[in-house]
């Protein structure tokens, strides 16, 4: 029997400072799965030299690929390398962010247990990545329970293994270019009462750089994302 075939996907913004050791940190995870697995890391048009730094690394890490797009976006990035996981035939895909937040080491208790869930997704846990985007996935929380009548518990997590032809039914109710894609997938999961695997992770700050997204973004974002919201609960309804 094949290996089963796992794609780390990340998407990754000005993160020059970062890419090198999360490079080192992951593609351990993808060697140890099989050699037909990969590591991919998606530059979103990045305004310094995190592409350049991460083209430059793929013959040290054989099973890493280096991939580059317009900005579009975290959301957006994200439902660019499902589809392109998908695509290249990828049995599992796992998502998480390039900026040194997440814990290789944390992996391996979803892969352990992906036989037994549709998706397994994180929950941070003593979270040091600043109490204004606490406040945002509690605000966040608190929107869904209102709109879905669903309460997840870490929706907008980036840490998720996804099995390849459950994430195929999630992207076709998930909109083009939607920012909170993985948002949107939690609730799928959740209202349609799918296995979910949950389990604790740490939550580090970030190695280097600046987060990317500011409060005033934020604020912009929700209120588009509440309209968004209750037209998605109108289709998953039907």
């Amino acid at each position: 029997m094949k290996p089963d075939k796992l794609y780390i996907v990340m998407p990754a913004y000005n993160e020059q400072d970062n890419i090198i050791s999360v490079i080192e940190q992951w593609h351990p995870i993808v060697e140890k799965v099989g050699s037909e697995s990969r590591l991919i890391i998606y530059n979103d048009g990045s305004k310094d030299a995190t592409y350049e730094v991460m083209k430059s690394l793929e013959e040290k890490f054989p099973q890493f690929i280096a991939k580059t797009k317009t900005n579009s976006g975290h959301g957006s990035t994200c439902l660019y390398a499902y589809n392109d996981a998908i695509n290249a035939g990828a049995d599992y895909v796992f998502q998480t962010d390039s900026d040194g937040q997440t814990d290789p080491d944390e992996f391996w208790a979803f892969w352990d247990q992906r036989e037994n869930y549709d998706i397994g997704i994180g929950i941070r846990k003593e979270r040091q990545d600043g109490t204004s985007r606490v406040f945002v996935t509690r605000v966040l929380r608190i929107v869904i329970r209102i709109t879905f009548g669903v309460d997840v518990k870490d929706a907008n997590t980036p840490f998720r293994l996804m099995k390849r032809e459950k994430l195929k039914e999630y992207l076709k109710i998930v909109p083009k270019d939607f920012f909170l894609s993985n948002v949107i997938i939690a609730v799928i999961a959740v209202k349609q009462k799918q296995k979910i695997f949950w389990e604790q992770i740490t939550f580090k700050p970030r190695q280097a750089g600046v987060n990317s997204i500011n409060l005033k973004r934020i604020f912009k974002i929700g209120i588009q994302a509440v309209k968004d919201f209750r037209s998605i609960n109108k289709q998953l309804s039907k």
